[in-house]
């Protein structure tokens, strides 16, 4: 007869996550739920009565057509900086396991040293190189491309760069521990029976390391969608994404009812998301189990 261990619902950690959980995440949803229903009061407030207008006002023509416009450069803007943190992640956390040797330590702790600056502080800086008189430009210049080559600051190549600098080291630390996990026997047969390198990686590292793709990309593109940021300062404005006008309706327009709207559809979206992320990664475990 075993004995069965105690579950994790028996615990007093259990009770503390539980009490967190409901205070710091379910409270403050419930909340946002509940605003979304009343109405604007003449002030910026929030008052009575319990509305529908705030949903049905994104049906209107030219608010519907505003919001697809700036949830269409959310989800782009989103999905390429995941794409190029993907693109950059993978090579860097390979190199970090199998290639960095007894500097892995330091380097790890290099891609690190960036979350000890506040996140703003970092935003900024990159507003200081990529300016015109900044000193990106005038290295360039030193090399002979004449004064102020690049005009990136608020352009979406500002944006783009300024999102994967922040969100790469989420991708790289996400596919660093599953690679990391990875079995080298594996490799060592596969190369044994004559796959090369590139096999190698599309056959037995990728397939393997699809949980830390997973959380990885999870990380990055859904703060990258709610972003208002980075796209405010290095994007001056310019384009009108779902985070900035989530902000505008809070902090310019100060109308919290609609602004919660919008974020409980936008909360909707990304549940659905997720959802069919898991459907997907759940039916590709069980092939690769098969």
């Amino acid at each position: 007869m075993s004995i069965q261990p105690k579950t994790f619902r028996t615990t007093p950690f259990s009770i503390a996550a539980w009490i967190w959980a409901a205070s710091l995440v379910v409270a403050p949803l419930l909340y946002i739920v509940s605003i979304s229903f009343l109405s604007r009061g003449p002030y910026g407030g929030v008052q009575s009565p319990l509305t529908l207008t705030n949903y049905t006002r994104m049906t209107d023509g030219s608010m519907a057509l505003t919001l697809l416009l700036s949830l269409g450069r959310s989800v782009a803007l989103a999905g390429f900086s995941t794409v190029l943190c993907i693109f950059v992640g993978f090579p860097l956390a390979l190199f970090l396991v199998f290639r960095a040797g007894r500097w892995r330590n330091a380097l790890f702790f290099l891609l690190i040293i960036p979350f000890w600056t506040n996140f703003l502080i970092r935003t900024y800086a990159w507003m200081v190189i990529l300016s015109d008189n900044g000193w990106l430009n005038h290295v360039l210049e030193i090399l002979g491309l004449g004064p102020q080559y690049l005009h990136w600051l608020f352009t979406p190549q500002a944006v783009l760069l300024g999102m994967f600098y922040n969100y790469l080291p989420y991708m790289a630390m996400s596919l660093y521990v599953s690679v990391e996990k990875l079995d080298t026997k594996l490799l060592e047969a596969a190369a044994d029976l004559g796959a090369g390198p590139v096999r190698r990686f599309f056959q037995v590292t990728l397939p393997l390391s699809v949980p830390g793709l997973v959380a990885g990309s999870i990380m990055v593109f859904i703060p990258s969608l709610g972003e208002f940021v980075i796209p405010d300062i290095l994007g001056g404005g310019t384009n009108l994404f779902v985070g900035n006008l989530l902000a505008q309706q809070f902090l310019t327009v100060r109308h919290w009812p609609f602004g919660s709207a919008l974020s409980v559809i936008l909360i909707i979206l990304i549940g659905a998301c997720l959802v069919a992320l898991e459907k997907v990664t759940k039916g590709h475990s069980e092939d690769l189990i098969a």
